[in-house]
């Protein structure tokens, strides 16, 4: 018979202990970690949009209408809620880019984040009305609160210029064969920057341009940037940015938006800089190849995935990692792609593989990101579009919305549960080995995170229609062997070498084996 402990008593006070011990060294004036954190896989990364995290939809229409009553998300009403993220376990805030926004050929009425219309002007829909401080002084104080509160702060860098400032300075961008500023795959609100001139070199114009950014972002005291599609840029232009940054702060992180599995969204005009130049040029971390988790139905794929993250990292003497990448802002809700089971799989992988975790302002309470007024024409709006553009079951980034809910208190209980696991098995979780483990059925995925002497065991049924009956197999492991389940169905069977399994369409178990070597 399986034997059970019970470590619910004590998970959220080693929760707690873990968090503070993390921080304990650290005291104001801030003294930016992140860079060490991320490499060291400790990084609990919890993005949110400034323009949503902390509005008042106070006419439940899921739009953000002040002429109506309706409070706008500021840098000031964020930072009111800056404990909700520390309750999450986050130790890392994400920012959803923060600049300007363009208003021309626009998609949605507020204009999309991406669309970068300023390279140092912070977007003035995130200043408060009320509050006599400029939106550059907001957006200290937040991130100097949340600093305060032992979070680090990553800005979200866009990749594009907007269609506006392709029409202002059309010197920084491509142009096709008629003269035309250049929008890469269906991005038809930006241009596309030119990095690099006709004979080879950089375009300094751009490069100093971006500069601006980076002195902007040190100037607020951010911690890190994530470059977004970091690939169309090259080598050479990220080693000097990154040097550039790197010598007012060593710490300081850089996250690539970048994929040894992607192709090139802008083909023809740009060269598309590999994953492990990147990470020559200075990133710390990329986005594996996660994003693309729900297409994989075999073990070995999902093991072929963790490996190759591996590959990479091991290049670099362990010096590069990843995010788990699996929901993020340019994805579909994980309860619209699978249903509570996928979510479930989304969130025990974040918390027992060996990477950073990463979460979306909403997941952790069951959002589908799904707006009443989605693709519906607006009374009123700030830019050339006149309608509610969205993408259907992803975060809104194109319009002022509600604040991310979903309101599934049962889904909030089960990621706090998951998280304060990661915490409570921290030496085996984040300092462990990943082994794959043998199973009867090519459709379940199990492997062991092991410092020696205690184990974690994941186990996986990549088939969402169907129940599945195996064995996973571990060769140390005894019928009298201590095994307690920390998140599964059935109990399963513990066998000498094996663990026989029953596992539902999509579902995931996790559970603790003390004194049972696996190698």
């Amino acid at each position: 018979m399986m034997k059970k402990i019970n470590i619910n008593g004590f998970l959220f006070l080693t929760f707690l202990t873990f968090i503070l011990g993390v921080n304990s060294a650290f005291a104001y004036p801030w003294i930016n970690d992140l860079r060490t954190l991320f490499i060291s896989n400790k990084a609990i990364i919890y993005t949110i949009n400034i323009r949503s995290f902390g509005a008042e939809d106070k006419n439940n229409n899921d739009i953000i209408e002040p002429w109506l009553g309706d409070i706008p998300g500021t840098f000031v009403n964020a930072q009111k809620r800056l404990d909700d993220i520390v309750e999450t376990g986050a130790n890392t805030i994400y920012l959803l880019p923060i600049t300007k926004v363009g208003k021309l050929k626009a998609l949605g009425t507020s204009g999309s984040l991406y669309a970068m219309d300023s390279f140092n002007e912070i977007n003035p829909q995130l200043d408060d009305k009320n509050d006599s401080k400029s939106v550059f002084a907001e957006a200290k104080s937040f991130i100097q609160a949340a600093h305060k509160k032992k979070l680090r702060v990553i800005l979200d860098m866009p990749s594009c210029g907007s269609y506006d400032m392709s029409l202002e300075k059309p010197e920084l961008f491509i142009k096709d064969k008629h003269g035309h500023t250049v929008y890469p795959a269906d991005w038809t609100d930006v241009r596309l920057f030119k990095t690099v001139n006709s004979d080879g070199s950089l375009n300094k114009d751009v490069l100093d341009n971006y500069k601006k950014f980076a002195d902007m972002a040190l100037a607020l005291g951010a911690d890190g940037i994530r470059a977004d599609v970091a690939a169309i840029k090259p080598y050479e232009f990220w080693k000097e940015f990154i040097s550039y940054v790197r010598k007012s702060d060593p710490q300081f992180l850089f996250l690539a938006e970048a994929s040894p599995d992607w192709s090139n969204p802008a083909e023809n005009y740009v060269t598309y800089t590999s994953t492990e130049d990147l990470l020559k040029a200075g990133f710390d971390g990329h986005y594996g190849s996660w994003s693309n988790f729900k297409k994989i139905t075999k073990a070995s794929d999902f093991h072929k995935k963790v490996a190759a993250d591996k590959k990479l990292s091991d290049k670099f003497d362990g010096q590069k990692t990843t995010i788990a990448s699996f929901a993020t802002h340019d994805q579909q809700s994980p309860l619209i792609t699978g249903g509570e089971n996928y979510w479930e799989m989304v969130l025990w992988l974040n918390a027992t593989l060996p990477l950073n975790s990463y979460f979306l302002d909403g997941f952790t309470t069951g959002d589908t990101y799904i707006y009443k007024y989605e693709n519906q024409k607006a009374n009123k709006t700030f830019t050339d579009d006149d309608q509610y553009f969205v993408h259907r079951g992803k975060m809104d980034i194109f319009n002022a919305s509600k604040r991310p809910g979903g309101g599934k208190e049962d889904l909030k209980t089960k990621y706090l549960t998951a998280l304060k696991f990661k915490y409570w098995a921290k030496s085996i979780l984040i300092d462990g080995k990943y082994i794959p483990l043998k199973t009867g059925n090519q459709s379940v995925f199990a492997y062991a995170r092991t410092n020696g002497t205690d184990s974690v065991v994941v186990i996986g049924n990549l088939d969402a229609k169907n129940e599945i009956s195996t064995n996973v197999y571990i060769p140390k492991l005894k019928a009298t062997s201590f095994v307690s389940p920390m998140r599964m169905g059935e109990p399963p069977e513990t066998k000498n070498g094996k663990l026989a399994v029953k596992l539902a369409p999509g579902e995931i178990q996790v559970f603790m084996l003390s004194k049972v070597q696996v190698k």
